[in-house]
């Protein structure tokens, strides 16, 4: 346990470097492109209304039905209850049986819309994913799981930053080897399985076709109760950092075309 949490410290400072690595990177552009053309945003005479604003690169990044193909991996070896069991009314139990899960995602991305206004912290877009996933299981009785996933994420999008926030949520079916049904206590009842993900991190862009990403994601597998009476549903909950890779699909949008 003690190499899983120096492992998650890392990836925290890993996170943290980035932030202020990119903000840092992203005031000297702002500064330099300002050097360039001072009449971008200070040309307009006292009285003669608000001075104009640079243009925002991520409107390029992020618009409407922008497709986008993602690969991201996961390790989750922390074991939690199960995060809504106040409202099943469940005892907030952590079972005696570990996991450490390792999922890895292929996912096709499309955005619904264009970035929207509002306050500046929520000032972003939405996608949904459709995503094919593989889940090793390193720790526990089960061996592997193999799952089709639809997600939705809201992209926090601040103006003229390379870095953008996210949340995301993301829901599926698949099967796994059942080690239950062959009487391993705490193991999951049948081979037909559902999802339920959680998870929040930041995704750092390059330009208008690649990005990395990087955050914390919350895996709940579980049958939902269907393998009651025979089978107890136990279910695994884990959670731990995940990463991703993200690239463009087709060409760019028509703005950025020669920038």
């Amino acid at each position: 346990m003690k190499r899983n949490e120096a492992f998650l410290q890392k990836a925290v400072y890993f996170a943290i470097a980035l932030l202020v690595f990119s903000r840092g990177v992203l005031g000297q552009q702002a500064e330099s492109e300002h050097s360039a053309n001072p009449t971008a945003d200070d040309s307009v005479s006292p009285g003669k209304g608000p001075r104009s604003k640079l243009p925002d690169f991520n409107e390029d990044i992020y618009y409407k039905n922008k497709l986008e193909f993602s690969l991201e991996s996961g390790y989750l070896p922390i074991n939690i209850p199960f995060v809504y069991n106040f409202l099943t009314g469940d005892s907030y139990t952590k079972w005696p049986l570990s996991y450490t899960l390792v999922p890895n995602f292929a996912s096709v991305r499309w955005q619904l819309g264009n970035i929207e206004g509002g306050p500046r912290i929520l000032r972003g877009n939405t996608d949904f994913s459709f995503s094919g996933s593989y889940t090793s299981i390193p720790r526990g009785p089960e061996t592997r799981y193999v799952a089709f996933d639809f997600g939705i994420r809201h992209n926090f999008v601040p103006r003229r930053w390379r870095v953008a926030p996210y949340f995301e949520m993301r829901g599926g079916v698949g099967n796994i080897d059942a080690k239950g049904p062959d009487g391993v206590e705490y193991a999951q009842g049948q081979d037909l399985t559902f999802t339920y993900m959680m998870g929040a991190g930041a995704r750092y862009n390059f330009n208008p076709r690649f990005s990395l990403a990087g955050g914390a994601t919350y895996m709940h597998v579980s049958n939902a109760g269907l393998s009651n009476p025979q089978v107890v549903n136990f279910g695994i909950n884990v959670w731990g950092p995940i990463f991703g890779f993200y690239m463009r699909i087709g060409k760019a949008k028509p703005s950025s075309v020669g920038k």
